[in-house]
């Protein structure tokens, strides 16, 4: 067997190795938040779960800059959204609200796991082929991590809305159900990935990042419920528009 020619081909350094040090410590969040989920610490479970989408954001983005990118990484973190995503958020929502409805609970979970498997593998094989839409403006139908978000929506309300009584379990269900349906959809969805802000309008973008990271952590729950709801409007206006005709 002939010998690497060049020594960087065997060894990494500790920076190259980062990208995959977040994507493990984002499943330790997630398997984490299964766990308090169980305990039925239900506010450290979503905090575990959007501690892991900040990760799953991070970890792509350094492995470009550094160079790092590698299979291993790609599979690794692909499993890993499929952990933090589609089934932490689920058995979450399921601990919380649905086992008193086993079998309906049961099935949504299920359903949404699913969803959330598929949509992983669809982006997997486009990413591949090299046609993916996550190289364009827009993403067909919601991202797995944005779906997490979403479905943990009733959690968010009952957080901030806490002498109001619970939604029933039938209507999160569906509601379950329905996020997803959106992921495995054609729906377009915006793409942050490849927005482009004009020099004269940076100012501003960071100012309002900075005014809802403020909120977030001043406000969490109000604030997450106003993104997800704003989300939620941005994906029906998507739908409508896509049926609409051109007008040519």
């Amino acid at each position: 067997m002939a010998e690497p020619s060049n020594k960087s081909e065997t060894e990494f350094s500790l920076i190259q190795l980062l990208p995959n040090v977040l994507t493990i410590t984002a499943i330790c969040a997630g398997m984490s938040a299964i766990r308090f989920g169980v305990q039925g610490n239900y506010t450290l479970a979503v905090q575990l779960i959007i501690a892991a989408g900040i990760l799953d954001a991070m970890d792509g983005r350094i492995a470009r800059l550094l160079g790092s990118c590698s299979k291993i990484g790609a599979e690794l973190d692909s499993l890993a959204d499929f952990l933090n995503f589609g089934v932490a958020p689920a058995l979450t929502l399921y601990f919380w609200a649905l086992q008193d409805i086993r079998g309906l609970g049961w099935i949504s979970v299920l359903i949404f796991a699913i969803c959330c498997v598929m949509r992983l593998a669809r982006f997997n094989v486009g990413n591949k082929s090299g046609d993916e839409d996550h190289d364009c403006a827009y993403f067909e139908g919601v991202p797995a991590p944005a779906g997490a978000l979403l479905v943990m929506l009733p959690i968010y309300m009952s957080f901030t809305f806490a002498d109001a009584p619970m939604l029933p379990g039938l209507v999160i269900c569906i509601y379950m159900i329905l996020i997803g349906f959106l992921l495995i959809s054609r729906i377009p969805t915006w793409s942050f990935k490849t927005t482009r802000i004009s020099r004269g309008n940076v100012r501003f973008f960071l100012i309002g990042v900075a005014i809802i990271g403020a909120a977030l952590l001043i406000f969490a729950w109000i604030t997450l419920i106003a993104l997800c709801l704003g989300y939620i409007g941005m994906v029906i206006w998507a739908g409508i528009d896509k049926k609409r005709p051109s007008g040519r």
